[in-house]
Protein backbone atom coordinates (compact mmCIF):
# COMPACT_ATOMS: atom_id res chain seq x y z
CA UNK A 1 0.00 0.00 0.00
CA UNK A 2 1.22 3.45 -0.64
CA UNK A 3 1.49 6.16 2.17
CA UNK A 4 -1.40 8.46 2.16
CA UNK A 5 -3.78 6.20 1.05
CA UNK A 6 -6.54 8.01 1.33
CA UNK A 7 -5.47 11.10 0.14
CA UNK A 8 -4.04 9.63 -2.81
CA UNK A 9 -7.22 7.71 -3.82
CA UNK A 10 -9.04 8.94 -5.99
CA UNK A 11 -7.04 11.40 -7.68
CA UNK A 12 -8.82 14.92 -8.05
CA UNK A 13 -10.90 13.24 -10.86
CA UNK A 14 -12.18 10.33 -9.35
CA UNK A 15 -10.08 7.65 -10.58
CA UNK A 16 -8.65 4.65 -8.57
CA UNK A 17 -5.93 4.00 -11.18
CA UNK A 18 -7.88 3.12 -14.26
CA UNK A 19 -11.32 3.01 -12.68
CA UNK A 20 -13.62 5.36 -11.47
CA UNK A 21 -14.03 8.92 -12.95
CA UNK A 22 -17.28 10.52 -14.07
CA UNK A 23 -19.04 9.74 -17.35
CA UNK A 24 -21.79 11.55 -17.71
CA UNK A 25 -23.91 14.59 -19.40
CA UNK A 26 -22.19 17.80 -18.54
CA UNK A 27 -25.51 19.76 -17.60
CA UNK A 28 -25.25 16.97 -14.83
CA UNK A 29 -21.43 17.11 -14.31
CA UNK A 30 -21.73 20.49 -13.05
CA UNK A 31 -23.81 19.40 -10.38
CA UNK A 32 -21.67 16.64 -9.39
CA UNK A 33 -18.30 19.75 -8.76
CA UNK A 34 -20.97 21.44 -6.67
CA UNK A 35 -21.54 18.49 -4.71
CA UNK A 36 -18.09 17.50 -4.99
CA UNK A 37 -16.59 21.17 -4.05
CA UNK A 38 -19.07 20.84 -0.80
CA UNK A 39 -17.77 17.83 -0.05
CA UNK A 40 -14.21 18.93 0.50
CA UNK A 41 -15.18 22.00 1.79
CA UNK A 42 -17.30 20.53 5.21
CA UNK A 43 -16.36 16.82 5.35
CA UNK A 44 -13.28 18.18 7.62
CA UNK A 45 -14.55 21.33 9.07
CA UNK A 46 -15.68 20.89 13.15
CA UNK A 47 -19.23 21.49 12.66
CA UNK A 48 -20.16 18.58 10.39
CA UNK A 49 -17.38 15.99 12.04
CA UNK A 50 -19.02 17.16 15.58
CA UNK A 51 -23.38 16.80 14.11
CA UNK A 52 -22.16 13.77 12.55
CA UNK A 53 -20.40 12.55 15.38
CA UNK A 54 -23.25 13.56 17.66
CA UNK A 55 -25.73 11.78 15.08
CA UNK A 56 -23.49 8.46 15.29
CA UNK A 57 -23.60 8.03 19.20
CA UNK A 58 -26.96 9.52 20.25
CA UNK A 59 -29.10 8.40 17.55
CA UNK A 60 -27.49 5.32 15.33
CA UNK A 61 -25.84 3.43 18.67
CA UNK A 62 -22.82 3.55 17.30
CA UNK A 63 -20.20 2.15 17.98
CA UNK A 64 -21.83 -1.30 17.01
CA UNK A 65 -20.35 -4.39 19.12
CA UNK A 66 -17.76 -7.30 18.01
CA UNK A 67 -18.83 -10.31 19.21
CA UNK A 68 -17.43 -13.94 18.74
CA UNK A 69 -19.43 -16.64 17.75
CA UNK A 70 -18.61 -19.14 20.71
CA UNK A 71 -21.35 -22.99 19.46
CA UNK A 72 -20.52 -21.47 15.32
CA UNK A 73 -16.68 -21.64 15.93
CA UNK A 74 -16.71 -24.86 17.82
CA UNK A 75 -18.81 -26.65 14.86
CA UNK A 76 -16.71 -25.05 12.04
CA UNK A 77 -13.54 -24.47 13.24
CA UNK A 78 -11.29 -21.08 13.80
CA UNK A 79 -12.05 -18.10 15.87
CA UNK A 80 -14.96 -16.42 14.02
CA UNK A 81 -15.95 -12.85 14.77
CA UNK A 82 -18.79 -10.60 14.07
CA UNK A 83 -18.93 -6.54 13.47
CA UNK A 84 -22.56 -6.09 14.10
CA UNK A 85 -23.67 -3.83 11.88
CA UNK A 86 -27.28 -5.44 12.01
CA UNK A 87 -27.69 -3.18 15.41
CA UNK A 88 -27.10 -0.08 13.79
CA UNK A 89 -30.15 1.86 13.91
CA UNK A 90 -32.32 0.79 10.61
CA UNK A 91 -30.36 -2.94 10.58
CA UNK A 92 -27.94 -2.86 8.52
CA UNK A 93 -24.50 -0.29 7.48
CA UNK A 94 -26.22 1.72 5.20
CA UNK A 95 -27.33 4.68 7.65
CA UNK A 96 -23.88 5.57 8.01
CA UNK A 97 -23.44 7.01 4.97
CA UNK A 98 -26.93 8.06 4.22
CA UNK A 99 -26.80 10.62 7.72
CA UNK A 100 -23.23 11.59 5.61
CA UNK A 101 -24.92 12.39 2.31
CA UNK A 102 -28.26 14.27 4.06
CA UNK A 103 -26.03 16.44 6.33
CA UNK A 104 -24.34 17.53 3.00
CA UNK A 105 -28.02 17.90 1.13
CA UNK A 106 -28.69 20.22 4.21
CA UNK A 107 -26.03 22.37 3.62
CA UNK A 108 -26.53 22.07 0.00
CA UNK A 109 -30.39 24.10 0.48
CA UNK A 110 -31.60 20.83 -1.13
CA UNK A 111 -35.11 19.75 -0.20
CA UNK A 112 -35.23 16.58 -1.76
CA UNK A 113 -33.45 13.18 -1.19
CA UNK A 114 -33.65 10.70 -4.42
CA UNK A 115 -32.09 7.47 -4.42
CA UNK A 116 -32.03 3.49 -5.48
CA UNK A 117 -32.85 0.50 -3.97
CA UNK A 118 -32.65 -3.72 -4.01
CA UNK A 119 -32.48 -4.98 -0.58
CA UNK A 120 -34.49 -1.90 0.85
CA UNK A 121 -32.03 -1.16 3.41
CA UNK A 122 -30.58 1.86 2.00
CA UNK A 123 -33.71 2.97 1.10
CA UNK A 124 -34.93 2.67 4.88
CA UNK A 125 -31.80 4.41 6.03
CA UNK A 126 -31.98 7.23 3.45
CA UNK A 127 -35.67 7.55 4.81
CA UNK A 128 -34.97 7.95 7.86
CA UNK A 129 -32.40 10.38 7.39
CA UNK A 130 -34.99 12.09 5.37
CA UNK A 131 -37.47 12.07 8.29
CA UNK A 132 -34.93 13.07 10.54
CA UNK A 133 -33.56 16.25 8.54
CA UNK A 134 -37.28 17.13 7.67
CA UNK A 135 -36.34 16.08 3.44
CA UNK A 136 -38.69 15.01 1.07
CA UNK A 137 -37.80 11.66 0.13
CA UNK A 138 -38.06 9.40 -2.77
CA UNK A 139 -37.17 5.87 -3.73
CA UNK A 140 -37.05 3.55 -6.74
CA UNK A 141 -37.54 -0.04 -6.80
CA UNK A 142 -37.40 -2.89 -8.87
CA UNK A 143 -41.14 -4.74 -8.69
CA UNK A 144 -39.15 -8.08 -8.25
CA UNK A 145 -37.17 -6.64 -5.07
CA UNK A 146 -40.73 -5.05 -3.72
CA UNK A 147 -41.91 -8.34 -3.57
CA UNK A 148 -39.06 -9.53 -1.94
CA UNK A 149 -38.64 -7.17 0.35
CA UNK A 150 -41.84 -6.14 1.42
CA UNK A 151 -41.41 -5.33 5.18
CA UNK A 152 -38.62 -2.88 4.19
CA UNK A 153 -41.24 -1.32 1.29
CA UNK A 154 -43.49 -0.57 4.36
CA UNK A 155 -41.07 0.68 6.68
CA UNK A 156 -40.16 3.31 3.95
CA UNK A 157 -43.55 4.53 3.14
CA UNK A 158 -43.91 4.66 7.31
CA UNK A 159 -41.60 6.55 7.50
CA UNK A 160 -42.70 9.04 4.86
CA UNK A 161 -40.79 7.73 1.76
CA UNK A 162 -42.27 7.82 -1.62
CA UNK A 163 -41.71 4.48 -3.25
CA UNK A 164 -41.38 3.96 -6.91
CA UNK A 165 -41.62 0.80 -8.73
CA UNK A 166 -39.55 0.29 -11.58
CA UNK A 167 -41.09 -2.00 -13.96
CA UNK A 168 -38.56 -2.31 -16.78
CA UNK A 169 -35.97 -4.72 -17.27
CA UNK A 170 -35.48 -7.12 -14.96
CA UNK A 171 -36.94 -4.93 -12.83
CA UNK A 172 -34.13 -5.29 -10.00
CA UNK A 173 -31.07 -2.98 -8.70
CA UNK A 174 -29.84 -2.01 -12.07
CA UNK A 175 -33.09 -0.78 -13.44
CA UNK A 176 -33.80 1.06 -9.90
CA UNK A 177 -30.63 3.28 -10.74
CA UNK A 178 -31.68 3.99 -14.01
CA UNK A 179 -34.97 5.11 -12.71
CA UNK A 180 -33.32 6.84 -9.87
CA UNK A 181 -30.78 8.49 -12.21
CA UNK A 182 -33.72 9.87 -14.96
CA UNK A 183 -36.26 11.39 -11.56
CA UNK A 184 -32.65 13.17 -10.87
CA UNK A 185 -31.90 14.11 -13.86
CA UNK A 186 -35.44 16.57 -14.10
CA UNK A 187 -34.51 18.25 -10.66
CA UNK A 188 -31.39 18.39 -9.77
CA UNK A 189 -31.35 21.83 -8.66
CA UNK A 190 -33.89 20.74 -5.53
CA UNK A 191 -32.78 17.16 -5.25
CA UNK A 192 -29.64 15.49 -4.50
CA UNK A 193 -28.72 11.75 -5.78
CA UNK A 194 -27.81 9.48 -2.44
CA UNK A 195 -26.38 7.12 -4.03
CA UNK A 196 -26.24 3.59 -1.87
CA UNK A 197 -23.06 2.34 -2.13
CA UNK A 198 -19.01 2.74 -3.15
CA UNK A 199 -20.49 2.98 -7.04
CA UNK A 200 -21.61 6.07 -9.41
CA UNK A 201 -19.58 9.21 -11.02
CA UNK A 202 -17.16 11.30 -8.81
CA UNK A 203 -17.39 12.07 -5.89
CA UNK A 204 -19.68 9.25 -4.31
CA UNK A 205 -17.28 6.16 -4.16
CA UNK A 206 -15.10 8.52 -2.12
CA UNK A 207 -17.77 10.33 0.01
CA UNK A 208 -19.59 6.59 0.60
CA UNK A 209 -16.27 5.05 1.31
CA UNK A 210 -15.52 7.67 3.87
CA UNK A 211 -18.78 7.63 6.02
CA UNK A 212 -18.30 3.99 6.03
CA UNK A 213 -14.14 4.42 7.36
CA UNK A 214 -16.06 3.98 11.00
CA UNK A 215 -16.86 0.97 10.54
CA UNK A 216 -13.27 -0.20 9.96
CA UNK A 217 -11.96 2.43 12.51
CA UNK A 218 -14.06 0.57 15.38
CA UNK A 219 -13.63 -3.51 14.45
CA UNK A 220 -9.96 -3.19 14.60
CA UNK A 221 -9.78 -1.31 17.81
CA UNK A 222 -12.60 -3.32 18.94
CA UNK A 223 -10.96 -6.63 17.94
CA UNK A 224 -7.45 -5.77 19.36
CA UNK A 225 -9.12 -4.73 22.60
CA UNK A 226 -10.33 -8.52 22.57
CA UNK A 227 -7.82 -10.20 21.01
CA UNK A 228 -4.54 -8.35 21.43
CA UNK A 229 -3.73 -9.17 17.95
CA UNK A 230 -5.21 -8.45 14.62
CA UNK A 231 -7.84 -11.02 12.72
CA UNK A 232 -6.09 -13.38 10.18
CA UNK A 233 -8.97 -13.01 7.64
CA UNK A 234 -11.03 -10.08 7.14
CA UNK A 235 -14.62 -11.51 5.12
CA UNK A 236 -16.83 -8.74 3.79
CA UNK A 237 -19.73 -9.74 1.20
CA UNK A 238 -19.60 -7.40 -1.84
CA UNK A 239 -22.37 -5.67 -4.51
CA UNK A 240 -21.62 -2.78 -5.35
CA UNK A 241 -19.03 -2.73 -2.30
CA UNK A 242 -19.94 -0.06 0.72
CA UNK A 243 -19.94 -2.53 3.80
CA UNK A 244 -16.96 -4.15 2.91
CA UNK A 245 -15.01 -0.82 1.88
CA UNK A 246 -15.92 0.10 5.09
CA UNK A 247 -14.26 -2.97 6.96
CA UNK A 248 -11.35 -2.98 4.92
CA UNK A 249 -10.35 0.52 4.69
CA UNK A 250 -9.19 0.33 8.35
CA UNK A 251 -7.02 -3.23 7.47
CA UNK A 252 -5.47 -2.17 3.90
CA UNK A 253 -2.09 -1.52 5.07
CA UNK A 254 -2.04 -4.05 7.61
CA UNK A 255 -0.11 -6.85 5.21
CA UNK A 256 -0.94 -9.71 7.73
CA UNK A 257 -4.23 -9.60 7.33
CA UNK A 258 -6.30 -11.30 4.68
CA UNK A 259 -8.99 -9.67 2.82
CA UNK A 260 -11.75 -11.12 1.01
CA UNK A 261 -14.91 -9.67 -0.72
CA UNK A 262 -17.51 -12.33 -1.51
CA UNK A 263 -19.98 -11.98 -4.46
CA UNK A 264 -23.22 -14.07 -5.70
CA UNK A 265 -22.41 -16.97 -7.34
CA UNK A 266 -26.49 -17.46 -7.96
CA UNK A 267 -27.39 -20.50 -9.16
CA UNK A 268 -25.05 -21.27 -10.91
CA UNK A 269 -21.99 -19.19 -13.00
CA UNK A 270 -23.62 -19.19 -16.77
CA UNK A 271 -25.16 -15.87 -17.74
CA UNK A 272 -27.92 -14.39 -16.16
CA UNK A 273 -27.55 -16.84 -13.38
CA UNK A 274 -25.01 -15.21 -10.95
CA UNK A 275 -23.57 -11.52 -10.03
CA UNK A 276 -20.02 -12.33 -9.87
CA UNK A 277 -18.88 -9.41 -11.22
CA UNK A 278 -15.39 -9.93 -10.11
CA UNK A 279 -15.01 -13.41 -10.92
CA UNK A 280 -15.92 -13.03 -14.72
CA UNK A 281 -16.56 -9.50 -15.12
CA UNK A 282 -14.22 -7.08 -17.46
CA UNK A 283 -13.47 -3.59 -17.22
CA UNK A 284 -16.14 -1.57 -18.71
CA UNK A 285 -18.71 1.87 -18.02
CA UNK A 286 -22.10 2.01 -15.66
CA UNK A 287 -24.00 4.38 -14.44
CA UNK A 288 -21.41 7.37 -15.17
CA UNK A 289 -18.24 5.22 -13.85
CA UNK A 290 -15.38 3.10 -15.04
CA UNK A 291 -15.41 -0.90 -12.88
CA UNK A 292 -15.58 -4.26 -13.28
CA UNK A 293 -18.75 -5.52 -15.30
CA UNK A 294 -20.52 -8.17 -16.56
CA UNK A 295 -21.06 -7.59 -19.74
CA UNK A 296 -23.41 -8.91 -23.26
CA UNK A 297 -21.60 -9.47 -26.69
CA UNK A 298 -21.97 -5.79 -27.34
CA UNK A 299 -20.65 -4.49 -23.97
CA UNK A 300 -23.88 -3.75 -22.39
CA UNK A 301 -24.29 -4.78 -18.55
CA UNK A 302 -25.55 -7.83 -18.95
CA UNK A 303 -28.75 -9.19 -16.66
CA UNK A 304 -28.02 -10.99 -12.96
CA UNK A 305 -29.20 -12.40 -10.71
CA UNK A 306 -28.94 -13.30 -6.48
CA UNK A 307 -31.03 -14.21 -3.80
CA UNK A 308 -29.85 -11.17 -2.40
CA UNK A 309 -31.59 -8.05 -3.78
CA UNK A 310 -28.85 -6.56 -2.35
CA UNK A 311 -26.05 -8.00 -4.02
CA UNK A 312 -27.74 -8.08 -7.89
CA UNK A 313 -25.57 -5.53 -9.73
CA UNK A 314 -23.54 -6.06 -12.78
CA UNK A 315 -21.02 -3.53 -11.90
CA UNK A 316 -19.00 -2.73 -8.71
CA UNK A 317 -16.98 0.11 -6.89
CA UNK A 318 -14.01 1.50 -8.92
CA UNK A 319 -12.01 1.17 -5.34
CA UNK A 320 -12.55 -1.92 -5.53
CA UNK A 321 -11.73 -2.92 -9.06
CA UNK A 322 -8.23 -1.57 -8.15
CA UNK A 323 -7.67 -3.51 -4.98
CA UNK A 324 -8.50 -6.46 -7.14
CA UNK A 325 -5.87 -5.13 -9.85
CA UNK A 326 -3.51 -4.98 -7.32
CA UNK A 327 -4.54 -8.08 -5.58
CA UNK A 328 -4.58 -6.87 -1.92
CA UNK A 329 -8.39 -8.05 -1.72
CA UNK A 330 -9.46 -11.83 -2.76
CA UNK A 331 -12.74 -11.82 -4.38
CA UNK A 332 -14.43 -15.18 -3.53
CA UNK A 333 -17.82 -16.73 -4.26
CA UNK A 334 -20.53 -17.90 -2.46
CA UNK A 335 -23.80 -19.84 -4.31
CA UNK A 336 -27.37 -19.42 -3.31
CA UNK A 337 -27.33 -22.46 -0.75
CA UNK A 338 -24.54 -22.12 0.77
CA UNK A 339 -25.86 -18.56 1.53
CA UNK A 340 -29.25 -20.06 2.19
CA UNK A 341 -27.36 -22.73 4.40
CA UNK A 342 -25.18 -20.11 6.24
CA UNK A 343 -28.05 -17.98 7.04
CA UNK A 344 -29.95 -20.74 8.90
CA UNK A 345 -26.00 -22.13 10.67
CA UNK A 346 -25.72 -18.30 11.91
CA UNK A 347 -29.38 -18.29 12.96
CA UNK A 348 -29.49 -21.47 15.34
CA UNK A 349 -26.25 -21.82 16.54
CA UNK A 350 -25.64 -17.77 17.92
CA UNK A 351 -29.29 -16.35 18.07
CA UNK A 352 -28.88 -14.00 15.03
CA UNK A 353 -30.64 -13.65 11.46
CA UNK A 354 -28.47 -12.45 9.23
CA UNK A 355 -29.40 -10.19 6.04
CA UNK A 356 -29.06 -12.81 2.78
CA UNK A 357 -26.15 -10.10 1.57
CA UNK A 358 -24.52 -10.78 5.07
CA UNK A 359 -24.77 -14.46 4.63
CA UNK A 360 -22.72 -14.60 1.95
CA UNK A 361 -19.57 -13.22 3.75
CA UNK A 362 -20.25 -15.97 6.40
CA UNK A 363 -20.75 -18.97 3.65
CA UNK A 364 -17.38 -18.10 2.73
CA UNK A 365 -15.80 -17.58 6.37
CA UNK A 366 -16.92 -20.93 7.00
CA UNK A 367 -15.02 -22.51 4.41
CA UNK A 368 -12.52 -20.17 5.47
CA UNK A 369 -12.99 -22.01 9.22
CA UNK A 370 -12.97 -25.35 8.08
CA UNK A 371 -9.26 -24.47 6.11
CA UNK A 372 -7.63 -22.83 8.97
CA UNK A 373 -8.65 -23.92 12.30
CA UNK A 374 -6.31 -22.15 13.76
CA UNK A 375 -7.14 -18.69 12.57
CA UNK A 376 -9.21 -15.74 13.63
CA UNK A 377 -12.01 -14.47 11.06
CA UNK A 378 -13.69 -10.68 11.17
CA UNK A 379 -16.88 -10.86 9.48
CA UNK A 380 -18.57 -7.48 8.68
CA UNK A 381 -21.94 -8.74 9.66
CA UNK A 382 -23.90 -6.37 7.36
CA UNK A 383 -27.52 -6.39 8.26
CA UNK A 384 -29.93 -8.44 9.96
CA UNK A 385 -32.59 -10.35 7.98
CA UNK A 386 -35.78 -9.21 9.41
CA UNK A 387 -36.39 -8.57 5.59
CA UNK A 388 -35.45 -11.50 4.64
CA UNK A 389 -36.98 -14.27 6.49
CA UNK A 390 -40.65 -14.78 4.83
CA UNK A 391 -38.81 -14.75 1.74
CA UNK A 392 -35.89 -17.48 2.67
CA UNK A 393 -39.16 -19.50 4.65
CA UNK A 394 -41.20 -19.29 1.15
CA UNK A 395 -38.93 -20.48 -1.24
CA UNK A 396 -36.46 -22.56 0.45
CA UNK A 397 -38.57 -23.96 3.65
CA UNK A 398 -37.72 -24.36 6.97
CA UNK A 399 -34.51 -26.89 7.50
CA UNK A 400 -35.40 -29.71 9.91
Amino acid sequence: MTTNYFKNYPNHEGFFEEFGGSFIPPQLQAEMEKITDAYYSISKSHNFISELRSIRKHYQGRPTPVYFCNRLSTKYGGRIYLKREDLNHTGAHKLNHCMGEALLAKYLGKKKLIAETGAGQHGVALATAAAYFGLECEIHMGEVDIIKEHPNVVRMKILGAKVVPVSFGLKTLKEAVDSAFGAYMQDFENSIYCIGSVVGPHPFPMMVRDFQRVVGIEAKEQFFDMTGELPDSVVACVGGGSNAMGLFSAFLDESDCKLYGVEPAGRSLEPGEHAATMTLGQPGLIHGFKCYLLQDEKGEPSPVYSVASGLDYPGVGPEHSMLKDWKRVSYETATDQETIDAFYELSRLEGIIPALESAHAVAYALKLAKQNPRESILINLSGRGDKDIDFVVDTFGLPE
